[in-house]
């Protein structure tokens, strides 16, 4: 099945429908964001989806970067139909990989339930948690 597999981040190849779909009524972390925002966000970062032989996608990841010091991981799922076939490992191992990341200082994430998951690929809690701080938007 893997070498059936296609990865690109050509935009205009990515499902977009599926996509906002999956964020804005699946995803905890990006529940209610408007198909605009997706886009948007789509169009200032790297994607990557990851397509079967049919270029159906099944599953997707989002990476902000400067390409020196830091790169963010963002939006990453595996469409639920898709699930526990090991296509979340194939993507995050071709994340892991790209050229574009090698010389980052850090590749971060939030997650709420899947630790165990990016712990296999390397990531850690972090450390010093309390020399790190965030400004988030201020809600009503």
């Amino acid at each position: 099945m893997k070498d059936q597999l296609k990865m690109s981040s050509d935009i205009s190849k990515m499902d977009i429908a599926l996509i906002h779909d999956y964020l804005a009524n699946d995803a905890y972390w990006a529940k209610g964001r408007t198909r605009e925002d997706v886009i948007k966000s789509m169009e200032n970062s790297i994607c990557i989806g990851l397509f079967d032989q049919n270029k159906q996608q099944l599953a997707f990841a989002r990476i902000i970067t400067d390409h020196v010091v830091f790169a963010w991981l963002m939006d990453f799922f595996v469409v639920p139909a898709f699930r526990n076939k090991g296509l979340g490992k194939i993507l995050l191992q071709y994340v892991v990989e790209m050229p574009d990341l090698q010389h980052v200082n850090s590749i971060g994430l939030r997650t709420k339930d899947a630790q165990g998951f990016y712990d296999k690929f390397g990531f850690l809690s972090l450390g010093q948690p309390e020399t790190w701080m965030i400004r988030n938007k201020k809600t009503k």
